[in-house]
């Protein structure tokens, strides 16, 4: 069999629980396995690890991969883009029905071994492969995985490049335009513009941010906004906290350096964000040994949060979990007034972190902010910029990939919809150069 198969396994129809099938000839490259965050009240903070796989299917949280038994062939490498979970969560659940690698750059690696380690059901015994961007990978004497470097509200992200005898089909799932980010270096465009000249016969996209007119801002936007509002805040005497996504190393650091020129001592508060600061520390992107109080246990968090009454809530910048208003994160919990932490009248809370567009996340956040202002707090809003591209962003793409076909993914109806303008004004056309696909549908390129 000459022509390539395109599954969508997950995150067609959604946002979340990305995993896409690809195969050539009889050998199938596994893109991403993701979970979706809202299903099960996660986002950084509820643990899955106890629940069968079976269980999480039928909720609708990760991805259906019994779809993937119809695919004539056997699958060879499970590559992943980056570490956030949408895109590497289902790996304790579904990584071990395969026998084959996984590969990952260092930070994503890492924080796939963690959530393996902590799975409490299957056995993965699959081995984690690191690959840094530019190095490429032999799958099979017809099939090569090229990593390519891009930006995203995550260390550490890539495009991935399969590169077949037919040509290259680029999977490109999460990404921004970054051309100044404040961590890491700018999207490869060299290497994708060279790729586009090589021949890409399928680009299979995110489209979550398509609806959005004009471009994404830089982190360094991001970095100002944040540091306007910290170095903005005169009453030396009110307690100042910060919530952001424990995952967004770039974003933490430009508050730790906000705090640092403000004269308060930072601290790290939740589980999540000991996970991903000491991954951080581990694969370069965060300084060791430099004092930075980190707390992960509830004991010690409310240990630190007792300490931080004690001695003065002007002494120091908490940076804590909570941005969604997830049950359980510490956000939520200094709210109801179930830590000794006291919400005083004129308090700031700055929330470095838009909403993740779900109707929980909506109600959630709604309800934390409310519990917060009725204690007197004063609420800073979306002090963020978005990871994701938006609508000229994907135009910038196209025309510099210049692909044969275009696959929509990792949205909804409604986002594909948006991303299917901006195709077609590039001058490709539904059903023959642009495909829609749902959620356990294929496509097969001749």
């Amino acid at each position: 069999m000459k022509d390539i198969e395109i599954i969508a396994v997950g995150g067609y129809n959604e946002i979340g629980r990305n995993m896409t099938g690809i195969r050539v000839g009889r050998d199938i490259i596994v893109m991403d396995m993701g979970i979706r965050l809202d299903r099960v009240q996660i986002h950084e903070d509820t643990e899955v690890e106890s629940l069968h796989s079976s269980e999480l299917i039928a909720m609708g949280a990760i991805p259906d991969d019994r779809v993937m038994d119809k695919m004539a062939g056997d699958v060879k490498a499970i590559a992943c883009t980056h570490g956030h979970l949408d895109h590497i969560g289902a790996i304790p659940k579904l990584a071990h029905r395969y026998r084959c690698p996984v590969l990952a750059t260092p930070f994503t690696a890492d924080l796939i071994r963690q959530e393996i380690k902590a799975e409490r059901i299957f056995g993965v015994d699959n081995e984690v492969m690191t690959m840094n961007a530019r190095e490429r990978y032999q799958v099979t004497p017809d099939i090569e995985l090229e990593f390519v470097r891009v930006q995203h509200s995550i260390v550490d992200c890539v495009f991935v490049a399969i590169h077949t005898r037919h040509g290259i089909i680029l999977y490109a799932n999460d990404f921004k335009i970054d051309r100044s980010p404040t961590l890491g270096e700018p999207p490869d465009f060299a290497r994708l513009r060279e790729l586009g000249r090589e021949g890409v016969v399928a680009l299979i996209t995110e489209t979550t941010n398509a609806e959005i007119s004009g471009k994404t801002p830089s982190e360094q936007i991001a970095k100002d906004l944040v540091w306007d509002v910290l170095m903005g805040t005169e009453e030396s005497k009110s307690g100042v906290m910060v919530t952001t996504f424990s995952s967004h190393i770039a974003r933490i650091r430009a508050i730790i350096e906000a705090a640092h020129k403000m004269g308060r001592k930072p601290v790290l508060l939740g589980r999540s964000m000991d996970k991903y600061w000491g991954t951080a520390m581990r694969t370069g992107y965060a300084d060791k040994g430099n004092g930075l109080a980190v707390h992960g246990r509830r004991r010690n968090v409310d240990k630190a949060l007792k300490r931080i009454m004690a001695e003065g809530k002007d002494k120091f910048l908490p940076i804590m979990t909570g941005h969604q208003g997830e049950p359980g994160a510490i956000l939520g919990r200094i709210a109801n007034g179930e830590t000794d932490y006291q919400v005083e009248t004129g308090d700031k809370v700055i929330f470095s972190a838009g909403v993740i567009p779900q109707p929980l996340n909506v109600a959630n956040r709604y309800v934390v902010e409310t519990k917060l202002q009725m204690r007197g707090a004063r609420i800073y809003d979306n002090v963020h910029v978005s990871g994701h591209a938006c609508r000229e962003d994907h135009w910038e793409l196209l025309r510099m990939i210049n692909p044969e076909h275009v696959i929509p993914s990792h949205g909804s109806i409604n986002t594909h919809g948006a991303y299917l303008k901006i195709a077609e004004q590039n001058g490709y056309d539904l059903g023959y150069t642009i495909h829609l696909l749902r959620n356990g549908q294929k496509l097969i390129l001749k």
